[in-house]
C-alpha cells in the first residue's frame, strides 16, 4: 500500500532535524512523489555553505567516501574510503553523472545540482532519492539530508524487517556521515 507508511515522528527518521525541516517540501521530493519511507536528518555546521559543498560533491564509492564507518560500508563491497581533505579532481560533478555503489553495484544519478545549495541523487531503479540541502544559518550552515524510499511492492515481512533493521541502521550510518562532514568542514574553514 503505497503512501501508507510515511514518515512518522521518530528519532531515527528525524535525528537532528527541526519540525519545520521535517515538514518542508524540498527540491528532489518530486522525484519520488509517493514514498513508503521518508527520513529527514540534519546537523548545524559552524562553517558557511561554500565550505561544506566540496565535501558533498566528492562523496561516493571509489571517490571521497561517505564519511561514515568505512569498514561497515566495505562489508557490503561499497569501496568506501572517506577522505580527510578536499580532493580537487572530484569537484566537477554535473547533473546526469552516474556514481556506482561499489565496484559492480547499481548507480545513483545526479538529478539536481544547485551549487552550494542542493545535491540530489536518484537510484537507477527510481526507488530511492537522496537529497542534501545546505541552508545558511546564523551559526553557519544547516545540512539537511532527506531520503525518500519506495519499497516497490515488497511483501509485509520485508517491510517489517526494513522498519526494524534498516531504519535504525540507517540512522547509525547517516548520523556518522553528517557528523563526519561537520568535522571536516569546520576543520577546513
Amino acid at each position: 500500500m503505497k503512501g501508507t507508511v510515511l514518515q512518522r515522528p521518530g528519532r531515527w527518521l528525524t535525528w537532528g532535524a527541526t519540525t519545520g525541516e521535517v515538514a518542508a517540501t524540498l527540491p528532489g521530493d518530486e522525484l519520488l512523489a509517493d514514498p513508503d519511507i521518508v527520513s529527514t536528518r540534519a546537523v548545524t555546521i559552524g562553517a558557511p555553505p561554500e565550505a561544506v559543498w566540496p565535501w558533498l560533491v566528492q562523496m561516493g564509492s571509489g571517490r571521497g567516501g561517505a564519511y561514515t564507518y568505512d569498514w561497515i560500508e566495505n562489508l557490503f563491497g561499497l569501496d568506501m574510503h572517506s577522505a580527510d581533505q578536499i580532493l580537487p579532481q572530484l569537484q566537477h560533478l554535473a547533473t546526469g553523472d552516474e556514481l556506482p555503489l561499489g565496484k559492480s553495484g547499481p548507480a545513483i544519478r545526479v538529478e539536481v545540482l544547485d551549487p552550494q545549495r542542493t545535491l540530489v541523487f536518484r537510484s537507477a531503479d527510481g526507488t530511492w532519492v537522496w537529497a542534501f540541502h545546505l541552508r545558511p544559518d546564523r551559526a553557519g550552515t544547516r545540512l539537511i539530508s532527506r531520503n525518500r524510499i519506495a519499497l516497490a511492492g515488497s511483501p509485509g515481512p520485508a517491510r517489517i524487517a526494513y522498519r526494524l533493521v534498516m531504519e535504525p541502521g540507517s540512522l547509525v550510518m547517516e548520523r556518522r556521515m553528517l557528523l563526519g562532514i561537520k568535522q571536516r568542514a569546520e576543520g577546513a574553514s
